[in-house]
Order: structure tokens, then C-alpha cells, then sequence
């Protein structure tokens, strides 16, 4: 069977742009018809990974989307040009998943969405742990009413650092110039610890929470001496049922890929009729019920087609029709969006505000 899907990737930012790449390398109706990034030397590695020729492999986007003409584009930029990026791309009527997060801001991820409906495409927002199977088992429980109504949710979300780790999660330990030069801890680029993790907890617990948003937040960060970005930061989000909390961490004791650390990195859901605690690369979940206070570990689900990545889903979506909900999609990825524009608004002010609308 001949490849039917045409993938591009543009904007090589984050390194999450190695792992998608694979996935659509491993899609077998799918081929990674070219890649893009101003900078050359960042797309070595892609270019030999993947088996791309020279005429596959452009610095400028213009000629890539011209040549090409994708049916996917995978935008993989720092946090404050997804939005640039995203419209640059959009007005070649061209569907986009953009990695995590959303935007820089509120107003961003609007245009964003603006540029792409205008065109009839999808946009999809891409959060990681949407992927991983005890965040979809929890998922599953709270649908089939386990626990009964959700109230609140709790994530503690991190690593070692964004850059002690690369595509597919290889080993790096950062040198001070390294981290002097990535947009990860450049404030005018959306680095620090808030926008880049703080949107996975506000995002998943929206979609926990069925939607809802909360009336207001409060939020406080570090301030690591010697750079301009923060590695903590706490947000309380106060909901008509209560309080939850999203936490991000960068210099976990270890990685949770590899040993989780303390505080484990994950996901506590707690419902009237009982409580789920998710974490990270799991391969069960704890749940407790009335009728079973102590609770259990329960297996996590296997994930099947056309779920198992987004790439997959995507693809899947673009050939059904189908529109993207959940994590991925722009009307809950937006609630997640406000409570992190909220969340740095808050500690900006050193005061609770109402959630930004």
C-alpha cells in the first residue's frame, strides 16, 4: 500500500519535535515527507534518523509547504512564537498539531485558532501525558462514574530539567552556556517551569473536571538566583467544589521516566464517591471507593487504534472527519490556557485573581 499521509515537521525548538517525527515515521500509512528549521545544523539528527534525501530537508518554511504540500504539519516552536508559527503555517491551509503548550498567552492561543478554523483545517494541541495509559484509565473510571462527581485534582508535574534530556529521552547533563543560550530560560521566549508544565495539570484536570473552569487562582514562584525564569511554581485553583492544585518542577531529584522521584510526578483525582492517583509511566493505578476504602492497584488500560498517539489520532481524525476532543482540542486546551495565563498574572501580582477571560 502506498503512503496516503504527507507529514511534515517545522521548527525544531523543542526536541519533542524527534519524538512525533518517529511516530509518523512508524505510521504505516503515513511518511515524513520533509522537515524545516531555520537553523540546519538542528535537523542532523531527523535527517539521518529518518532516511530523508537533501530535497526533503528545508530552512525555509515557505518552500517546504510549497513543495510539499502536507496533509500534517508538526510545529515544534519555543513557547512565545507558537502562535507566529501557527498562523505562518495556517495560511497554507495545511492541518497542525503544535506541541505543548498551547500559547505565550490567552489572546495567542485565539488567533491561533482563529488562523486554523479560517482555513477548515484541525488544530490540535499536543500534551504528552494524554498518551500515557493510567492517564486514560483514569479517564476511563471517572466516565463510568467510580468515583463519582470529580472536585478536585492535584498535579505535581517536572524533571530534571528541560535540558538534561533530548528526543526520545536521551542523557544530557546541560553546561551553564547551554542553558545561557536556550529559549527554555529566556523570559521574552516563554521559558521557565510555569508555561512549560503548568498547562499539562490545569489542561488534564479541565478534562477530568468535564470542562469546568475554576472562579479564581492563586500563584506563587521561585526565584532561582542567576536566572530570569522560574523551576517552581504552585497555583491553587478554587472551583465552585473546592480547591485543587497544579505544581511544576524543574530539578526533580531524578526523572520520572527513570525513577520517579519524591514527590512522585502525577495526578491525584479526587470524587465524592472515591479517589485515583496517576503517575507517571504507571503500569496501575490506585483507586479507592466507598466500598473499598483501602483501596487497590487496578491495571492500566492497553491503549488501541487509532488512540495510542497523536500522530495516529490525528491522522485518524483528518481521514474520518472526526473532531479532536479532549486534551487536544482547542475548547479545553483553552480553559488550560487560562488558568496558566491566570496562574503567572497571579504571581506577577502577588495576589489571587479572578480567572482571566
Amino acid at each position: 500500500m502506498s503512503k496516503k499521509f504527507k507529514i511534515v515537521g517545522i521548527n525544531f525548538d523543542h526536541f519533542h519535535m524527534g519524538d512525533l517525527l518517529r511516530m509518523a515515521f512508524e505510521h504505516p500509512e503515513a511518511e515524513i515527507a520533509g522537515i524545516c528549521d531555520e537553523k540546519p545544523e538542528r535537523l542532523v539528527a531527523a535527517t539521518r534518523n529518518f532516511g530523508l534525501s537533501s530535497a526533503q530537508v528545508f530552512t525555509d518554511y515557505r518552500a517546504c509547504l510549497d513543495q510539499i504540500k502536507p496533509d500534517l504539519a508538526i510545529l515544534c516552536p519555543s513557547a512565545a512564537t507558537h502562535g507566529l508559527w501557527t498562523k505562518r503555517v495556517a495560511e497554507y491551509g495545511v492541518n497542525i498539531v503544535v506541541e505543548k503548550p498551547f500559547a505565550a498567552s490567552l489572546q495567542e492561543a485565539d488567533e491561533m485558532a482563529a488562523a486554523v478554523a479560517a482555513t477548515g483545517k484541525l488544530l490540535a494541541i499536543n500534551w504528552p501525558l494524554r498518551w500515557m495509559p493510567g492517564y486514560v484509565t483514569a479517564k476511563s473510571l471517572i466516565d463510568h462514574g467510580v468515583i463519582g462527581e470529580v472536585i478536585e485534582v492535584h498535579h505535581y508535574g517536572g524533571n530534571r530539567g528541560p535540558l538534561y534530556h533530548g528526543a526520545d529521552k536521551h542523557e544530557h547533563t546541560p553546561t551553564q552556556e547551554e542553558k545561557a543560550a536556550s529559549w527554555f530560560y529566556k523570559r521574552e521566549q516563554g521559558g521557565g517551569s510555569l508555561l512549560d508544565y503548568m498547562g499539562y495539570g490545569a489542561t488534564m484536570g479541565t478534562w477530568y473536571l468535564g470542562g469546568r473552569k475554576p472562579l479564581e487562582v492563586t500563584c506563587v514562584v521561585d526565584e532561582p538566583q542567576g536566572l530570569e525564569v522560574d523551576e517552581h511554581a504552585v497555583a491553587i485553583a478554587r472551583y465552585a467544589s473546592g480547591l485543587s492544585k497544579f505544581e511544576t518542577r524543574w530539578g526533580t531529584f531524578t526523572d520520572p521516566w527513570t525513577h520517579q522521584p519524591q514527590p512522585k510526578c502525577g495526578i491525584c483525582i479526587v470524587g465524592r464517591d472515591g479517589t485515583i492517583s496517576v503517575w507517571d509511566y504507571a503500569t496501575s493505578v490506585r483507586v479507592q471507593t466507598r466500598d473499598d476504602k483501602e483501596g487497590a492497584d487496578r491495571p492500566v488500560v492497553i491503549l488501541e487504534k487509532p488512540c495510542q498517539n497523536p500522530v495516529q489520532y490525528l491522522l485518524h481524525c483528518i481521514e474520518t472527519g472526526e473532531a479532536i476532543t479532549g486534551p487536544l482540542s482547542v475548547d479545553i486546551s483553552r480553559i488550560g490556557q487560562q488558568i496558566v495565563d491566570t496562574a503567572a498574572a497571579s504571581a506577577r501580582e502577588r495576589r489571587t485573581l479572578k480567572l482571566l477571560e
